[in-house]
């Protein structure tokens, strides 16, 4: 594990592995770079692959005041590293990340992206009004375990009844470490979990080609949301992995990725 400082001075944890064009995967909630460790050493054979925490989980730093341009700047920090430019895999809200950074002008030349969790339909409701300035009181109390509650039954759409029983996983102490960045995340989403369709004009300047992924055994919203994704532009494309959830395996996502980023090579 090595550590990058991004332009706020925060360190940003990371780990690089295998030889190639770079690619940086960007996680989503929760999840540290360890979350991507097999997934990374699939593309390793082909690519330099570098994964790593986002602010405020694992073993990066975090700034005083949260700004997704933070963000930003850390993916640009790594991409810096990486020669100055780089492929970027983004998972779940890691995608929304991603897409942010390329459309603010990080030096990306090819974007793949998986289950951005919009909610652009009446598939499930969607998230209240007040979400972040909720989540966020909850975080600043040290509510972390009602924090990461809250996000499971607002945000993921479970029972009340069963994140109650999930209190008590040997899981449940991990995802309380990085509850403090909910709100992070909350804030890259911005109002695309709204219900209403996606902006025509939010990511208008991604310009690179852009594989959306989606799988079609999960919740309907994920599927259709990364369809209106795909729908937006002509370099931006939909792939929907049978029988995958939000949950998908490596090995499935794996040569799909690998053969995207390759072909990004050969171009």
């Amino acid at each position: 594990m090595d550590k990058v400082l991004s332009a706020d001075g925060t360190a940003i944890a990371y780990e690089q592995q295998g030889s190639g064009p770079a690619v940086v995967l960007v996680g989503g909630a929760f999840m540290t770079r360890g979350a991507s460790a097999e997934l990374a050493g699939l593309l390793a054979g082909h690519c330099t692959v570098i994964t790593y925490d986002r602010r405020g989980r694992g073993d990066s730093g975090d700034g005083a005041a949260y700004e997704v341009q933070r963000e930003v700047e850390d993916l640009d920090a790594l991409i810096e590293l990486a020669g100055g430019e780089a492929m970027v895999f983004g998972m779940s809200s890691g995608a929304v990340l991603a897409l942010e950074a390329v459309a603010r002008g990080s030096a990306v030349s090819r974007l793949a992206v998986y289950e951005p969790p919009f909610i652009t339909d009446d598939s499930r409701p969607p998230l209240p009004a007040d979400y972040v300035a909720h989540l966020t009181e909850l975080v600043e109390q040290q509510a972390y375990g009602d924090a990461v509650a809250y996000f499971m039954t607002a945000a993921i759409g479970m029972p009340a009844e069963a994140v109650a029983g999930m209190r008590q996983a040997p899981f449940w102490a991990g995802m309380e470490a990085t509850a403090r960045t909910l709100p992070y995340d909350g804030q890259v989403m911005g109002d695309t979990m709204s219900g209403r369709p996606l902006p025509a004009d939010r990511w208008q300047s991604v310009t690179v080609p852009v594989l959306v992924g989606s799988g079609d055994a999960g919740a309907p919203q994920m599927l259709s949301g990364a369809r209106e994704l795909a729908a937006l532009a002509d370099n931006f494309s939909l792939h929907v992995f049978p029988g995958q959830e939000h949950g998908i395996a490596p090995e499935a996502l794996a040569p799909v990725l690998t053969a995207f980023f390759t072909a990004g090579q050969q171009a």
